[in-house]
C-alpha cells in the first residue's frame, strides 16, 4: 500500500473519530452549550477522557499523515504546516484547559497552522481542490481573528470557535480523500 493512501486513511479516520467523540463529549457534559462553552471545556470534567484521548489521536494521525504524505504534498513547507497543526492538536489533549498557558499556546498553534495549511493548499493542489482549500483556510483564519478580538458576531465564543475548527476539519477530510485517490 502506498504511503499517501495510508496518510489519507489515517487523516480521514482520525477526523471522523474526533467529530464523533466531540459530539459524544458534548452530550455527556452536563449543561454544555455549543455557543456558550469553549470546545476545550470538554477536556476537563466528565467528558475529559473522551475529548482528550480523541484529540491526541487526531494530532498524532495528522503528524503521521504529514510525514507519510510527503510524495503527494510535494512541499516541505506544506507538510511542516500540517505537522504543526497536528502537534498543536495533540498538545491540546495533553495540556487541557486546566493548564491554561500551555493549553492556550497549543490551541493557537492548532488553529493558526490548520488555517495556514488550508490556505497554502492552493499552491499544492490543482484548481478545484486548491480553491476549496483556500476558502476553508480563509474562513478559519478570519474566524480566528474575530475570536481573538472577542467579536463573536452573535455566535457566542463557542460558536465562533467552531467556525475556526469546522472548516479545517472538512478541509482535512477533503485532503484525506485526495490522498486516498492518488494511487
Amino acid at each position: 500500500m502506498k504511503k499517501n493512501v495510508v496518510a489519507g486513511a489515517l487523516l480521514f479516520i482520525s477526523i471522523v473519530q474526533f467529530m464523533m467523540a466531540l459530539r459524544i463529549a458534548e452530550s455527556v457534559y452536563p449543561g454544555y452549550s455549543v455557543s456558550g462553552n469553549y470546545i476545550s471545556d470538554l477536556g476537563v470534567g466528565v467528558a475529559a477522557p473522551i475529548f482528550n484521548t480523541s484529540i491526541i489521536i487526531l494530532g498524532i494521525c495528522i503528524i503521521l499523515a504529514a510525514y507519510l504524505g510527503a510524495e503527494a504534498f510535494r512541499s516541505r513547507l506544506f507538510r511542516a504546516f500540517i505537522a504543526l497543526a497536528g502537534i498543536g492538536a495533540a498538545g491540546v489533549g495533553v495540556f487541557p484547559e486546566n493548564v491554561p498557558v500551555l493549553h492556550s499556546v497549543m490551541s493557537l498553534i492548532t488553529f493558526l497552522f490548520a488555517g495556514v495549511s488550508a490556505v497554502y493548499g492552493v499552491r499544492v493542489f490543482d484548481k478545484p481542490v486548491g480553491l476549496l482549500s483556500v476558502v476553508a483556510g480563509i474562513v478559519s483564519l478570519a474566524a480566528l481573528m474575530l475570536f481573538i478580538t472577542g467579536n463573536y458576531m452573535g455566535l457566542g465564543h463557542g460558536g465562533m470557535e467552531r467556525l475556526i475548527v469546522y472548516p479545517v476539519l472538512v478541509w482535512g477530510a477533503m485532503l484525506a480523500g485526495r490522498l486516498l485517490s492518488l494511487r
